[in-house]
């Protein structure tokens, strides 16, 4: 969750690392820090707080040099606090750190016995002790780090220079993401693409196990016995321009009026009218091999369980198969019944969460079939898959997922007819192809109609609670909606499946709860009428988001959103723009940090 910048070239690299941390702030952090070698010595800048107060420091005490590296951190071990901001100075060693050691207070004991002072709480300054011990007795910084790393256990992400030898920038992966871009004369590290886009596209995505030393000129790529490694560099089709705001406010204010152009991005190459087929190159199946897939499973965390509960509704229903969904962080300290004869479906926007992870791998262990859906290529998800297929949402730099989610949804209805052609359970899907070419159109008309949920804020702002209600299929969607609100406006928010108010939720309702009810046209919509009316004779303020056919709605809520009129499948794609909406404007509305929720990180990266 903490992101690592690191730079080595001709150029005075301080305000580099500055921009480049900017890049990564929407990983959420609380404090923040960089240090360089300047004049054989090594000069470090910490601050506990955002970038502002780091560059106002670097403004009266100015740091020059061509290499540094820079952090931002989110707490794991030690508060936040300046002691506890990287990098973390030890004698010669300068080092930034991702990831959790589990071992550090063993190794701690071990190097106060010999005689080091430790002057944070953190777990990331045993490592730099243990390279500096390392280098005292090697005298060589490459065979230091191999020593240091050699006694670590947990995941990280490291990035370390040192003044003995000041042309070299080193660094480490192990279960933390982490990159190199390359320029001319000059190289960068970094733990996400965001951070290197205004200085390179040629990227190598390191592999767990891997050590990169970067030098002005070149790059090396070793293994942690110190093998040297091929490496593919890869070239970004992300601009810059992707990852700034566009003239929109905020980041998740862009990204949600992005949706039309990620989805129709992420299912251009899917769909073949012509032929009235669907095309998934990267997961190609037989009708034979998909006959002996007794189960699928379908494992993810936060925002993409909710479209895994979605995608189960649809694989059941389309295509007769049985699904089982999981959360990524339960999946596996249970026994999961999953075997070489079903399919594991891991979903993960950045391809790095820490719980996503360890269940595909669990689930490998048992001899499943592996297939991610993610969104930045080259991450560890879709390397680890059998098989991968990635949403093209672009960077999503707000942490509150939107367009990841969508595109998400829409992969799994794509997916969900596929099977359902591969089970001969659907004969002809040209219709549902048809439908989802509308999408796009269909989501800029709510669009374009959005000032209709922003004059709700003013409304419901100072609300203090929230019930969202929806039914089969609309459940996981009322969950996001819910999830959303939480997450950026800071109200608690439940969902529940509207037949479980008579259990319980209903003795919340009164004139000042209110509640969002999604009441699409379909089997559900009687019952939906019937929970409305509990709602209603409560006194409960009603917000409903329906279809504009559904007029006798408008009579009955306090306030109504129309949604266009689409398969019930691809509504749940169109039910969820307003809901996106409705969280941004009251969060607007409340002042809240849109971008950066407290608590909050776009990616989970350990456990």
């Amino acid at each position: 969750m903490c992101g690592i910048v690191g730079y080595i070239g001709q150029r005075n690299c301080s305000t580099l690392l500055l921009n480049a941390l900017r890049g990564l702030e929407y990983r959420g952090y609380d404090s923040a820090g960089i240090a360089i070698i300047q004049n054989g010595q090594i000069f470090c800048h910490r601050v506990q707080g955002k970038l502002v107060v780091l560059e106002e420091l670097l403004k009266r005490e100015p740091l020059t040099g061509s290499i540094g590296i820079g952090h931002t951190r989110w707490a794991t071990h030690g508060i936040p606090s300046e002691a506890n901001a990287h990098p973390h100075v030890v004698d010669n060693i300068a080092l930034v750190h991702n990831g959790i050691i589990e071992n550090y207070s063993l190794l701690k004991n071990k190097l106060q016995k010999k005689g080091a002072k430790f002057l944070s709480q953190t777990d990331t300054e045993v490592i730099a002790h243990l390279v500096a011990f390392s280098l005292k007795e090697t005298n060589d910084f490459v065979k230091a780090v191999y020593k240091a790393i050699s006694q670590l256990k947990g995941s990280f992400a490291l990035a370390m220079l040192c003044t003995k030898e000041p042309d070299k920038l080193i660094g480490v992966r192990c279960e933390s993401p982490l990159i190199v871009g390359l320029a001319e004369n000059e190289n960068v590290l970094a733990s996400d693409v965001p951070a290197i886009l205004p200085y390179t596209k040629k990227v190598i995505f390191l592999n767990d196990g891997e050590i990169a030393i970067l030098y002005k000129d070149k790059v090396e790529i070793r293994d942690f016995q110190g093998n040297q490694l091929p490496f593919h560099i890869k070239e970004l089709p992300w601009s810059p321009v992707m990852a700034e705001k566009g003239g929109y406010k905020h980041f998740m204010q862009k990204e949600i009026f992005e949706q039309p152009r990620a989805i129709t991005d992420t299912v251009r190459g899917h769909i073949d009218l012509d032929r009235d087929k669907l095309v998934f190159e990267e997961f190609p199946l037989t009708k034979k091999a998909f006959k002996k897939i007794e189960k699928i499973w379908i494992v993810a965390c936060g925002t993409s369980y909710h479209a895994s509960l979605v995608g189960k509704y649809m694989i059941e229903k389309m295509a007769l198969v049985p699904v089982e969904v999981d959360l990524a962080s339960e999946f596996r300290y249970r026994e999961p019944l999953i075997n070489q004869k079903m399919l594991l479906v891991v979903i993960s926007q950045s391809g790095e969460t820490a719980d996503t992870l360890a269940a595909l791998r669990e689930g490998k262990k048992r001899g499943a079939k592996t297939l991610g859906i993610c969104n930045v290529l080259g991450s560890t998800l879709p390397r680890e898959c059998d098989y991968v297929i990635y949403t093209h949402a672009g960077p999503e730099i707000g942490v509150a997922s939107t367009k990841a989610f969508t595109t998400q949804l829409a992969i799994l209805y794509l997916l969900s007819l596929y099977f359902a052609k591969l089970n001969g359970k659907l004969t002809e899907i040209r219709t549902f192809l048809e439908d989802m070419l509308r999408l796009p159109h269909q989501i800029e008309i709510i669009l374009k109609g959005a000032e209709v949920v922003e004059k709700l804020a003013p409304q419901y702002g100072n609300a203090h609670n929230f019930l969202y209600l929806g039914r089969g299929i609309y459940y996981p969607i009322a969950m996001e909606g819910a999830l959303k609100l939480k997450e950026i406006s800071y109200i608690h928010a439940e969902a529940y499946a509207a037949g479980e108010m008579k259990h319980g939720p209903i003795a919340l309702i009164d004139e000042n709860m209110p509640v969002v009810a999604l009441v699409p046209k379909g089997e559900t919509y009687p019952k939906m009428l019937s929970n409305i009316e509990e709602v209603i004779c409560r006194q409960g303020k009603l917000i409903a988001l329906t279809e504009k056919n559904c007029k006798e709605i408008g009579e009955k809520a306090n306030e109504v959103i129309y949604i266009p009129s689409s398969n019930p499948f691809l509504k749940t794609i169109l039910f969820t723009i307003p809901l996106q909406l409705f969280a941004y404007y009251m969060a607007v509305f409340k002042g809240t940090d849109v971008d950066q929720p407290r608590n909050l990180a776009k990616s989970v990266t350990v456990e």
